[in-house]
């Protein structure tokens, strides 16, 4: 009625919404896993890196689960939004709990809208749903948890960004930047206990219960739904990363695959049925050293032989600067010299040399860090040797062990030095 009345505008401000997650929205969605929210924050704190060199603010990706409130994977790193953080995010979430959602809701970032990103959702019947445009209460996506993430968890951190918001005020006693001492590794477990232990606890106002007993009693009722389940295996890795800008890439005989000005080889391209054929290509975007191509309907990976050492570890980030840092050499020399590996390996080694490549290169090793951080399951970590306590010994191996550690010590029988002058 207020529509037709009033128009579009004035009826938006009576109408009622649900696609974005504050304390005090009801709960949408029939059961867990039917929906969830993805988005970006910028952390209000600085860190370090390893060195004791400050790097700036990190970037946090949530998948929220709207049914239950609860954080389903946490990630984080100084990139600023890209297809890898929305990557690396569901990859978290298989790998923490063997599905995805069945509906995903975000917003018209470009990293959204990324081919490889609807690529992976088509392939394990994940739809995607936009927010609409111009209505900008759809626009503060779970705005509400990044707020409780920062006041209950970042603000009690040495480096929070309280004392910058009054600029005019802030002295170099209060200055985030003198204050900092986290490292983004550290923070990201941190981040990860207080999500998926403290605030997964918290009774949540518009459920009147924590979020894990809302996602218990919701999987009784709804049902497990076992085969939506999903194998975290290097078959879903490569599927979670990026491709080509052409998606193929065309065999060449004794050199292999060309991308990125490099030059990927493994014996499988070797095959006569192979050479001059184009083939399916993913890649790392954490490190450059190799690909994977699909050859015989399945991934192989292929390394950078010649320059795999000088190479290995460098993000595809770090290569564009590079890439751009020597394009402006040869412009600034009026030289054109072709931009190959030799000259990136050559020009990554003198990476001292240049700011902008120091500091992108000091951020991807501690992004490094949290993508190891991820990869390791949590029966490797089970299958760490412990030494046995003395409860658990014999009774006489525990007394034989107590009496050699305490047994006396008879001084004549120790050796004697010259004394020292």
């Amino acid at each position: 009625m207020t529509e037709k009345r009033r128009g579009a505008k004035a009826a938006y401000q009576e109408s009622t919404w649900h696609w974005e997650l504050e304390r005090t929205t009801p709960r949408h969605g029939d059961r867990p896993w039917e929906i969830a929210h993805i988005d970006h924050t910028q952390l209000d704190i600085e860190l370090l890196s390893s060195l004791g060199k400050p790097l700036g603010r990190p970037w946090a990706t949530f998948l929220v689960d709207a049914y239950s409130r609860r954080l389903l994977a946490v990630y984080l790193t100084f990139d600023p939004p890209s297809y890898r953080s929305v990557m690396m995010v569901l990859r978290v979430c298989v790998h923490r709990l063997g599905r995805l959602p069945q509906m995903l809701v975000v917003d018209g970032g470009k990293e959204f809208r990324s081919r490889y990103f609807e690529a992976l959702l088509n392939s394990y019947a994940c739809h995607k749903k936009y927010r609409p445009w111009a209505k900008p209460r759809y626009g503060s996506v779970i705005e509400r948890l990044f707020g409780t993430t920062n006041t209950e968890f970042v603000f009690n951190l040495l480096g929070n960004t309280q004392a910058s918001k009054t600029a005019r005020q802030m002295t170099k006693a209060v200055n985030p930047k003198q204050q900092a001492v986290w490292q983004l590794p550290d923070l990201y477990d941190f981040l990860c206990e207080w999500a998926y232990e403290v605030y997964d606890q918290q009774t949540h106002p518009a459920l009147g219960q924590s979020p894990r007993e809302a996602w218990e009693s919701g999987l009784d009722l709804g049902g497990q739904r076992e085969h939506r389940r999903i194998r975290y295996d290097d078959v879903f890795r490569v599927l979670t990363l990026p491709g080509s800008p052409r998606e193929t890439a065309r065999v060449y005989r004794n050199h292999g695959i060309q991308f990125h000005y490099l030059l990927y080889w493994n014996d499988v391209l070797a095959s006569p049925s192979v050479v001059g054929t184009k083939v399916k290509l993913r890649f790392d975007p954490f490190d450059i050293s190799h690909v994977y191509a699909f050859v015989h309907n399945h991934w192989v990976e292929c390394i950078t032989p010649s320059y795999y050492g000088q190479l290995h570890g460098h993000s595809e980030r770090e290569i564009a600067l590079a890439s751009t840092e020597l394009r402006a050499q040869n412009r600034d020399s009026h030289v054109r010299t072709p931009i190959d590996a030799k000259r990136l390996a050559e020009f990554l080694t003198k990476i001292e040399a240049y700011e902008a490549v120091l500091l992108q290169r000091q951020r991807d090793i501690e992004n490094q860090v949290i993508v190891y951080h991820i990869e390791q399951t949590r029966e490797q970590a089970a299958e760490v040797p412990r030494p046995a306590s003395l409860s658990r010994l014999p009774q006489n191996d525990a007394a034989d062990e107590l009496s050699s550690r305490f047994a006396p010590v008879d001084l004549t029988t120790l050796q004697v030095y010259e004394e020292y002058r």
